[in-house]
């Protein structure tokens, strides 16, 4: 029985989810962590993604300036209520996103807010970058569409890696915050500023 309690308390440690929803997850898994972890994280995706459409006004603006006073980030989080919006789990994640956004330089927030004139010019490019190895045609344009994939993933928020836990994205912690506060959270813009 005490395995049971301290698998609980580490889940309960780790995922920041109710007891209840941890205790479901362990009986899911028969008793299993990784199994449990496995439900936690697919359970708080469902939330995430039916608050998804629920509107955000209220949040916080936050800000990081690094200890040299030569970089800086403003960046806007909404949520649903001002309730949320100064509990710690809120502050901390729109923190830790000022701090990632301080770090990896990202373009745009969504990779669907790239300007065009910057996915041509950096199409071009590739284009121009793939012609000079001579492959063929079909592998040609495989090869551009993986190098522009991986440049479009690399220059929006969302899908940059998480600078303190490169095994997600920001888009992922975004959505285990969604399902830990219990509202729809949005990373609404942000800007950087650097000497």
């Amino acid at each position: 029985m005490a395995s049971t309690v301290e698998k609980v308390k580490q889940l309960r440690a780790e995922t920041a989810a109710g007891m209840m929803d941890v205790k479901r997850a362990l009986e899911e898994s028969e008793g299993d962590l990784d199994g449990a972890r496995r439900v936690l994280k697919e359970r708080g995706q469902a939330v995430a993604a039916k608050k998804s459409a629920r509107e955000v006004n209220e949040g916080l603006i936050e800000s990081y300036i690094h200890f040299n006073g030569k970089l800086g980030v403003l960046v806007e989080v909404d949520c649903e209520t001002d309730f949320v919006a100064r509990t710690e789990d809120f502050k901390g994640f729109a923190r830790n996103v000022a701090l990632h956004i301080a770090s990896m330089n990202p373009l745009t927030v969504s990779p669907e807010d790239i300007p065009e004139e910057e996915l041509a010019e950096e199409r071009a490019a590739v284009e121009k970058q793939t012609a000079e190895l001579g492959k063929p045609e079909n592998v040609a344009e495989k090869i551009i569409q993986g190098r522009m994939d991986k440049w479009i993933k690399e220059r929006a928020l969302l899908t940059q890696s998480y600078v303190k836990d490169d095994d997600k994205t920001v888009g992922e912690l975004l959505q285990e915050t969604i399902a830990t506060v219990g509202e729809n959270i949005v990373i609404r813009r942000f800007t950087r500023y650097e000497l």
